[in-house]
C-alpha cells in the first residue's frame, strides 16, 4: 500500500449519490416546462464535458439544457426554462452515502490529511455536506468558484487550491473519484495518483488512473 500525505475525495457520485431519481426528476422537469422530454440522464451526463465555465448552478443548467437540446436538433432558447424547473424539483439534501464512502473517509482520516475537491458551487455542495454530516470532515474543502480563480476539475486550480492549503507536493498525494474526464484527468495533469470509482458507465476517456476501485470498500487496498 502506499503512504500518502493527503487523499483528496470527490462528493457527487463518489462518496454520495442522490436519493431523487434522475429519470423521474428530468421527466418533471420537463413537464413542469411544459415541453416534450428531448434527453435522458444519461445523455446530459454525457454533454458536461463540452460545456462552458459557468459561475452560477443557474447557468451550469442552461449551458447543459442548451448543449442537449443542440445535440438534439431542438431549440434551444427553452433551455433557462428548463433549468429554472429543474432546480425547482432537485433537492440538494436528497443524497446519501454510497456504499463504503462513510468507512473509507473515516479509514483515509486516519492515516492522512483529507481533502473535498468537488465541481459544484460551494452553496449547494455544503447542504449536501451538511445532510451526510460531514460538513467538518476535511481539513481542506474546494468548491468550484470561477469568480475567485477556481475553475472546475479538470482543471489545474482546484487541484493547486487544494494542495497548497495543507502544504502537500503532488507526489504525497491522491484524488478519488469517479469521472475520468474531470477527476482522473484533472489529477493526472497535476502529478497526483488518481484512484477512479467505476460506476459501471460507457464513458470512453484516454485518460488511465492509477488505481481502479469496484467500490470505496476496497479502498484501504491503495491507501
Amino acid at each position: 500500500m502506499a503512504a500518502y500525505d493527503a487523499v483528496y475525495f470527490d462528493l457527487d457520485s463518489t462518496l454520495c449519490e442522490p436519493t431523487q431519481d434522475a429519470t423521474e426528476l428530468l421527466e418533471a422537469t420537463f413537464d413542469r416546462a411544459g415541453h416534450e422530454q428531448f434527453c435522458t440522464p444519461a445523455e446530459l451526463r454525457a454533454a458536461v464535458p463540452d460545456l462552458p465555465t459557468a459561475e452560477t448552478d443557474r447557468e451550469f443548467y442552461e449551458h447543459l439544457f442548451a448543449e442537449v437540446a443542440d445535440r438534439s436538433g431542438v431549440e434551444t432558447e427553452i433551455a433557462p426554462t428548463l433549468a429554472s424547473e429543474y432546480l425547482e424539483v432537485r433537492d440538494p439534501t436528497a443524497v446519501e452515502f454510497r456504499p463504503g464512502a462513510r468507512t473509507a473517509l473515516e479509514y483515509a482520516r486516519d492515516r492522512a490529511h483529507v481533502g473535498l475537491i468537488t465541481n459544484g458551487g460551494r452553496p449547494t455542495q455544503t447542504q449536501k455536506l451538511r445532510t451526510l454530516g460531514i460538513e467538518d470532515a476535511f481539513d481542506v474543502r474546494v468548491f468550484t468558484e470561477p469568480s475567485a480563480g477556481i475553475a472546475p476539475k479538470p482543471s489545474a486550480a482546484p487541484f493547486e487550491r487544494a494542495l497548497t492549503e495543507l502544504a502537500v507536493t503532488p507526489d504525497a498525494a491522491i484524488h478519488v473519484g469517479d469521472s475520468l474526464h474531470a477527476d482522473i484527468a484533472g489529477a493526472n495533469a497535476m502529478g497526483l495518483d488518481s484512484a477512479w470509482l467505476d460506476l459501471g458507465r460507457d464513458e470512453p476517456s484516454e485518460h488511465v488512473p492509477t488505481y481502479e476501485l469496484a467500490s470505496l470498500e476496497t479502498l484501504e487496498t491503495i491507501v
